[in-house]
């Protein structure tokens, strides 16, 4: 098994750790990781493996039976199994990753409509609604959007069991991936707090800590898609 450290602290950046296994694809399992593996919609980290004086360029990161693994960006020795490693994420791209996750959290408070879809990168991010007809003017959706940013709200985490989902089925906003159960608790993500309180539902995916992190916004294209979905598109304005 994996010990999964980004979901205890999704700013811890490197870390020491060993070598478990190899997949057959050519791919590195290791027992703890701050890489996050793609899932959700958020694309699995990337960075770089040092070992006893080598070092590989991690593409991206993947789930696997048991954990995960690290994909390397090239075909290079692979470090042996048992074998101490240190891992460093590329930063930038995972802070984006953050920023532009948890804006998509506000983005369907703004648009309160059942999400059939979703994909972030570390520049531009989406949700596809439910939405037969057009959403209203995207410049006055957008300052919606930047004012909850601005508000500077705490973005935290908290834990049900299975059954207390399944009891809160409004929590799920999404239409057409369940959140991950069968292991007894699922995670939720939490913006606000008490009476300002403005949104909490499952997700596995990493997050900034607070709202005022993730900077301004612009809403990009709105398509169509299919006889009742639309696709709404945001971007980092910087």
């Amino acid at each position: 098994m994996t010990d999964l450290l980004f979901r205890k602290d999704a700013y811890l950046a490197s870390t020491d750790c060993q070598i478990i296994g190899h997949t057959a694809e050519g791919a590195l399992v290791v027992d703890r990781s701050v890489f996050y593996p793609t899932g959700g919609g958020q694309p699995g980290d990337s960075g770089i493996l040092e070992w006893g004086g080598g070092l590989m360029r991690i593409a991206t990161t993947i789930k696997i039976d048991g954990g995960l693994a690290l994909v390397p960006a090239e075909a290079l020795p692979m470090p042996p199994i048992g074998a101490p490693a240190r891992m460093i994420l590329d930063w930038s791209r995972r802070h984006r990753h953050m920023r532009i996750h948890t804006a998509l959290h506000l983005l369907s408070v703004v648009i309160p409509l059942p999400v059939t879809g979703g994909q972030i990168s570390a520049e531009r991010g989406r949700l596809d609604f439910d939405m037969p007809d057009p959403p209203g003017d995207p410049a006055a959706i957008e300052a919606v959007l930047n004012g909850l940013i601005d508000r500077d709200l705490a973005v935290t985490e908290d834990w049900i069991t299975d059954a207390e989902l399944e009891a809160n089925p409004g929590l799920v906003k999404t239409m057409s991936v369940r959140p991950p159960m069968g292991q007894g608790r699922v995670r939720l993500i939490r913006i606000g707090a008490g009476t300002g309180q403005i949104d909490l539902q499952p997700c596995g995916g990493t997050h900034v800590a607070r709202t005022g992190e993730i900077g301004r916004v612009e809403i990009g294209k709105i398509e169509k898609k299919g006889r009742q979905n639309r696709r709404v598109s945001i971007h980092l304005a910087d």
